[in-house]
């Protein structure tokens, strides 16, 4: 017995110490991978090699924008497609003239099932496209529990529509003609709520680990292929979605897309920034799955409240 005893304590003593050496070396190369990436610029891809065509969803706002303006200071031209025409033509003329580039601009309500896509891709047609960034999604007016929130069948299909309907199709329009040149990059925006489930927003959340779990098998599909597919899982940036004002955990979309940019081609699945993927170390590999929703349902609880009152000071004042 107290040989058996001895092969048992040996056995989980060397256990322990594999268990603890591969934690360490997962995270030193996860280090590495972080340094090289954003501080070295190593890894990163050359997005002109993959063709001389961009095309950006929601793109004419935060974290779209942002990368519409660093994909045509690379020399991409730019295909932008959004809901509002005005802005569009706006931003492709204000594009064109700065960069010297070319710019075709589609004027696409996303929120709609299936008609916007056949013009689309007609539009689309006999581009190099190079580069797919599927960026347009929508969120929640504010937290909320599904049972208030599901009973709006047009919100939900909406969101449905924009942030899992516009990703598929728009990755199943271009993907055939990356293959036919064998290369092509498609970063799809699935957001850190797609990464752990987020109460008080859980369709905005689902439909995020959809776009986190489509890209992640896609990239496994194809990334023998000469195809990128990149999950882009960022945490709080600074836009007109958000309302968050900027700090260290919270960049412009500007400062976040200048460091996203540079994780194609090293990181298939990223939070985008070096503290956003801190945050993402510690939400995703450290803490506790059952902690981390309880936290989540905590914040999300009472940022629900503080929107409630604020909506209700804002009808009182209507009233007054």
């Amino acid at each position: 017995m107290i040989f058996l005893q001895e092969k048992f304590n040996t056995f989980f003593g060397y256990l322990g110490l594999f268990i603890f050496g591969y934690s360490i070396l997962k995270l030193t190369l996860k280090l590495f991978n972080n340094i090289g990436t954003f501080f070295l610029g190593i890894g990163s891809a050359n997005l002109k090699k993959y063709g001389s065509w961009a095309v950006v969803t929601g793109c004419t706002d935060g974290i779209g924008k942002a990368y519409a303006e660093k994909l045509a200071k690379l020399g991409l031209n730019l295909v932008l497609i959004s809901r509002t025409e005005e802005k569009l033509r706006n931003q492709a003329n204000e594009l064109k003239e700065k960069y010297s580039i070319e710019t075709k601009i589609i004027a696409a309500d996303f929120t709609e099932q299936s008609s916007i896509y056949s013009q689309i891709k007609q539009e689309l047609n006999g581009l190099d496209i190079g580069v797919l960034v599927n960026n347009v999604g929508v969120s929640y007016s504010h937290p909320e529990f599904f049972d208030v929130f599901g009973q709006n069948e047009k919100t939900v299909s909406d969101m449905i529509n924009c942030n899992i309907t516009s990703v598929t199709k728009m990755t199943a329009m271009v993907l055939p003609s990356m293959l036919e040149k064998r290369k092509g990059i498609i970063v799809n925006n699935a957001s850190a709520s797609g990464r752990t489930p987020v109460p008080l927003i859980s369709v905005y959340s689902a439909s995020k680990a959809y776009v986190d779990f489509f890209s992640r098998a896609l990239n496994q599909e194809y990334k023998t292929k000469g195809i990128i597919v990149q999950s882009l899982c960022p945490y709080f940036v600074s836009t007109k979605m958000t309302k968050l004002k900027k700090n260290i955990f919270t960049p412009v979309p500007d400062e976040f897309s200048s460091y996203a940019i540079s994780t194609i081609g090293s990181q298939s699945v990223t939070n985008g920034c070096p503290s956003h993927n801190l945050q993402g170390w510690f939400m995703e590999e450290v803490l506790p799955i059952s902690i981390g929703e309880s936290f989540m349902m905590n914040i999300m609880q009472k940022a629900r409240t503080s929107a409630l009152r604020k909506l209700q000071n804002k009808q009182q004042t209507k009233k007054d």
